[in-house]
């Protein structure tokens, strides 16, 4: 049966635009390299973790063990996923398009919306990959574990003060910033990738109070005494010097700080996330039918826990 197709456009001659759709979140996390990425897991692979101790002694003319070496591992395991899209030729007939599909009976599905169709189906699996690295629940289908739901379970991450906050704002958000950083271990304050990852409603937050907006901004006026007009999109953000990366698909109660290169995520190829079939059926079972297929894999997991911080809103 195919998928559910609804036209309700007029056709008024040949179409000379371009199909428009609504704005998607792009894959920003992946696209910006922010988190560590590694393809060509086929099945599982092991993330293994060193914890050493008491490696350093008095010397002596000979050889003493000491210390200890402990070796843990953590599991990368991609799920797999697909698209199945099936639409029917024929409801594009009384379309804008229609002109396209040719006079005979064995029409095919316009080209500019197969051109479409198809961008628009990678799309929205780049977005829906972005929600699931940082927010996925496993039991819900189509998605993974995300960093927030694995770091939740996990007593070896620290946990960052709340100060009791339901929500970020302007007024708000430099002191949740604070409690992050604050919770960051001393080992691994100050290393290059360390990163604070904030979904959107908190990047929005920071970037008002650095305006001039909130308790904690830079005087009424803000950066440079611009006010809000300070922030040119696209500007590069921090806070005390860490690195503040925008995860769009970040839940918008968390925020999560730790290494970039502690950061996961695993597929098999890199290119299934692009490649989109459009399979016409004509020539295989005779129907007027028009496949739009994707497969791929995709799951996140990190190193050490303890290396990062995980702050949660009550």
């Amino acid at each position: 049966m195919a998928t559910t197709t609804s036209i309700t456009t007029t056709y008024a001659g040949e179409f000379a635009g371009q199909y428009i759709s609504a704005a998607l979140l792009s894959g920003k996390t992946l696209n910006e390299s922010a988190i560590g990425i590694k393809p060509n897991v086929k099945y599982k692979e092991v993330i293994k973790k060193v914890d050493t101790s008491g490696l350093i002694a008095n010397a002596t003319c000979d050889f003493t063990d000491t210390g200890s070496v402990t070796l843990t591992e953590r599991i990368l395991q991609p799920e797999e996923f697909q698209v199945n899209v099936e639409l029917c030729k024929k409801d594009f007939r009384s379309d804008w398009e229609a002109i396209q599909m040719g006079v005979g009976a064995f029409d095919q599905l316009p080209p500019k919306f197969a051109d479409f169709l198809i961008a628009h189906v990678a799309g929205k699996v780049a977005e829906k990959t972005e929600q699931n690295i940082w927010g996925g629940v496993n039991a819900t289908a189509g998605e993974f574990d995300g960093f927030s739901v694995l770091m939740a379970a996990d007593a070896d991450v620290n946990d960052a003060a709340n100060g009791s906050e339901t929500s970020f704002t302007a007024s708000n958000i430099v002191s949740l910033l604070e409690n992050t950083l604050d919770s960051v271990p001393s080992t691994v304050y100050g290393r290059e990738d360390l990163t604070i990852y904030v979904p959107t409603i908190a990047y929005k937050a920071y970037i008002r109070s650095l305006g001039g907006f909130g308790a904690s901004g830079l005087g009424a006026a803000g950066v440079n005494s611009q006010g809000s007009q300070w922030y040119s999109n696209g500007n590069a953000l921090s806070f005390d010097g860490v690195k503040i990366q925008h995860a769009p698909g970040m839940p918008s109660d968390h925020i999560i700080a730790g290494e970039a290169s502690n950061l996961y995520f695993g597929t098999g190829l890199l290119s299934d996330h692009n490649e989109v079939k459009v399979i016409d059926m004509a020539d295989l079972d005779g129907s007027q039918n028009v496949r739009v297929i994707m497969r791929f894999t995709a799951g996140v997991q990190y190193g050490i826990g303890s290396d990062l911080v995980l702050l949660t809103l009550a």
